[in-house]
């Protein structure tokens, strides 16, 4: 289990084609790699986050709570395959393209419980929450549908707080010291996935 990207992103403007007034909205998702396997660059952890990562709302992304987002790399065929037939182009997405800050190879959202402990390097993580998508990943993915079928498919991704800092790297193993173990980020996922049948949301 380990780093295979790191990537981050600085506030702009995101176009909500989904938002009820279809206003233009700040949005820090558009991130860009900076440290890959094949550039492994040190990057600084801090306790609201990566150093050069900015949120424009933390009630979604950031804060202590949600300073770093992980998305397993195993995801992105999946969008690669939705995108290509429901756009009608072929899709080949980059890695931190769903917003994410790390991308992890080796983690399924059943394996991930919340509590967790992730040991990098110098560095110490706990497992906190899923992500809930908005309308911003729908207008980030391009298509109406990626909020709904990222729940549908459970392939939402967790975030983490930071309790040390340090520096990380792509490349770098991912030691996972257990938790008390009660819910997993796969059970999260099963009860979003119930709360959202019952609301006519998309």
């Amino acid at each position: 289990m380990r780093i295979v990207s790191i990537s981050v992103g600085k506030i702009s403007p995101l176009f909500g084609v989904d938002h009820p007034d279809h206003r233009v909205v700040n949005s820090g998702i558009k991130k860009e790699v900076v440290s890959s396997l094949s550039e492994a660059h040190s990057i600084l952890v801090k306790r609201i986050g990566l150093e050069g990562d900015e949120q424009a709302d933390f009630s979604v992304h950031g804060g202590m709570e949600k300073a770093i987002y992980a998305y397993p790399v195993e995801h992105y065929p999946f969008w690669n395959e939705l995108l290509t037939r429901e756009l009608k182009r072929p899709t080949s997405l980059p890695h931190g393209y769903v917003g994410e800050n790390l991308s992890v190879e080796g983690f399924t959202e059943k394996e991930v419980w919340v509590g967790d402990i992730w040991k990098i390097a110098e560095v110490e993580l706990e497992v906190v929450k899923l992500r809930e998508p908005c309308f911003k990943f729908n207008a980030r993915m391009a298509y109406k549908g990626s909020a709904k079928a990222m729940i549908q498919s459970a392939r939402s991704g967790w975030y983490l707080k930071v309790h040390q800092g340090g520096f990380i790297k792509a490349g770098d193993e991912i030691e996972v010291v257990p938790g008390r173990r009660e819910i997993n980020i796969q059970m999260q996922n099963d009860f979003l996935l119930r709360k959202e049948s019952q609301k006519d949301l998309f």
